[in-house]
This record gives structure tokens, sequence and C-alpha cells, in this order.
């Protein structure tokens, strides 16, 4: 399971993002994961929740926006999304041809994994601070 691992990293970093920032603790974190990047929202959520047990995350609400896969073709400009709906790109993505010319794709979004927003609590007011 991948997603212990990658939402172990986003875990780190937004710790370090609190603490970098004077804040107490996060109260809502956004992430952009595409839907090529083959992580199951469903289990990034739990994992996330298991993680920030006694962390300055506890709490705190994930919200996740799902990033759908979008392809182009430099030969003849053609644009396009793409989103896997089985288990057969869960390993990777196979070259895919262009519809309108028959040339290789490419992959031009949607497999990313990014921490997007995240609001946090200041520690004196009780006042909250957003970082991009």
């Amino acid at each position: 399971m991948h997603e212990f691992s990658v939402t172990s990293w986003i875990v780190e970093a937004l710790l370090d993002l609190v603490k970098k920032q004077g804040a107490s603790r996060a109260v809502e974190v956004h992430l952009r994961i595409g839907s090529l990047r083959a992580l199951s929202n469903e289990q990034v959520k739990f994992c996330y929740g298991v993680l920030a047990k006694g962390t300055a995350l506890e709490g705190s609400k994930l919200v996740i926006e799902e990033v759908p896969g979008r392809l182009r073709c430099s030969a003849c400009s053609y644009r396009g999304e793409f989103n896997p709906q089985d288990d057969a790109y869960h390993f990777g993505i196979p070259p895919l041809a262009c519809p309108e010319c028959g040339q290789a794709l490419e992959i031009e979004g949607g497999d990313e994994c990014v921490i997007a927003k995240v609001r946090m609590q200041l520690p004196s007011a009780g006042e909250s601070a957003t970082s991009p």
C-alpha cells in the first residue's frame, strides 16, 4: 500500500510547515491528487487520520480534490482528458495514441500530488492563517 508512504511524506511536510509558520495546529488541509497518480483517496484519508494522531494535525479536516488526467499531442495539438477506470493503469500508463493523428500523447496533468492549501491556527489569539 503505497498510500501509507505517500501520506507519511505529506504529513511530515505539513508538520514542518506548521512549525515554520509558528502555528499551534492545522485546521484544514487541501490536497490535489491527479487521477493518474494511482492513489486511493479513501486510503489516503485513512492513513492521514492514523498518522495525524497526537500531532499538530490531529482533528484537522482533509479535503482532497481529484484532478483529471490531461493529455496533449505535440504533433496536431489535440488535447483531451484521460481518466483510467480500472486497475490496469495502477502500475504504469502505456503509450497512448492520439485519436486525431495516431501519434503518441504526452501527459500534461493529472499525475500530481500537491499540498494546495493549509489553514492553521495561530497560538496566541486563536486566529487562523492560510498558507498556499
